[in-house]
């Protein structure tokens, strides 16, 4: 290799257009976005998302649309066997993708002495093992080919910064930043480019459906921060095109917003302030899970449920 390769590399896909592109999490909020700004731009697609119904709404609609998906699946990606078993359908009708994304994921927050292993056990089998299986069943292909293509990874601003409450979402994402980080430059000799994107705050259902352990989410006080969430959170359409930017331009870390390129920066150059910040974040966090902790419990007495309440898991009981 020469030194203007170790320098620079040509953009593995500079276009969507009649490139084969491969989405999870297809369904809806950020995959459901990507899919469909990548058909405008002539992408032949294929799509998966655990729920066939609406799976096969967006489908059909993106092809009243004039765009094209060419296969869609619902599926678990967090099946080795169904994803293994998915590849060799596509593989077999469709041929070798030219971009794989890999955008589905699930949420859940809270601390250590609340959250169960079931929350530890399903972020990292959706979020970090559902990657690397369709890391494993798509990319060989591709290098395999010897065309190039480019990889995409979502992870989070949970993958970069140690947000309170996030451990078990935290331990998924920062695992797919370091298996990204690896493939960058892994797969560089075989042309395939690899982007990780960090969305901070995205306008998503999975905002509301997030589960808090430990935390009513009905609280007026949580319910605030919900609401002061949405205002701040960018829309599903705007992390797409950040996407399909970051593929055109090749970059490795794609923002969603800038607050999150600042604060990843900030962290970076300032260790101690951002230390203390965090502490303070984490404080005002704990603040609020007690608080409303303590109403939960209260609402539970008056429920009969008082024989739960001690649980660590009181609020997943019944």
């Amino acid at each position: 290799m020469n030194l203007k390769d170790l320098i620079v590399m040509d953009t593995p896909v500079p276009t969507l257009r009649g490139r084969k592109v491969l989405i999870t999490g297809a369904a809806s909020g950020i995959g459901e976005a990507t899919a469909r700004a990548a058909a405008a731009e002539g992408a032949e697609l294929v799509l998966t998302d655990l729920r066939a119904d609406r799976l096969d709404e967006v489908v059909a609609d993106i092809n009243r649309s004039d765009g094209s998906v060419v296969y869609h699946l619902a599926g678990d990606v967090s099946d080795y066997d169904w994803v293994r078993s998915f590849a060799d359908h596509v593989d077999a009708e469709v041929g070798t993708m030219d971009v794989v994304m890999n955008i589905a994921g699930v949420s859940a927050w809270g601390t250590v002495e609340n959250l169960e292993h079931r929350h530890w056990r399903k972020m990292v089998d959706v979020n970090l093992m559902g990657p690397i299986h369709v890391i494993e069943c798509f990319v060989p292909q591709m290098v395999r080919r010897g065309h190039g293509g480019h990889l995409v990874n979502v992870a989070s601003a949970a993958g970069l910064l140690a947000l309170p409450w996030h451990a078990a979402y935290s331990a998924s994402k920062f695992g797919i930043r370091g298996v990204s980080e690896v493939l960058r430059f892994d797969l560089r000799r075989h042309h395939i480019g690899v982007s990780l994107v960090c969305p901070g705050g995205v306008d998503t259902p999975l905002v509301d459906t997030v589960e808090i352990v430990g935390v009513d989410r009905t609280d007026p006080r949580v319910k605030s921060q919900i609401d002061h969430f949405h205002k701040v959170a960018v829309s599903p359409e705007t992390a797409a095109s950040a996407i399909l930017k970051g593929i055109r331009k090749n970059r490795f870390l794609v923002y969603t917003s800038f607050d999150i390129r600042f604060g990843y920066w900030w962290a970076r150059k300032f260790a101690l302030p951002y230390e203390i910040v965090m502490r303070i974040a984490n404080d005002r966090f704990d603040h609020l899970a007690r608080v409303t902790g303590r109403a939960l419990e209260a609402r539970a007495v008056d429920a009969g449920g008082v024989g739960d309440v001690g649980s660590p898991n009181a609020a997943d009981a019944g």
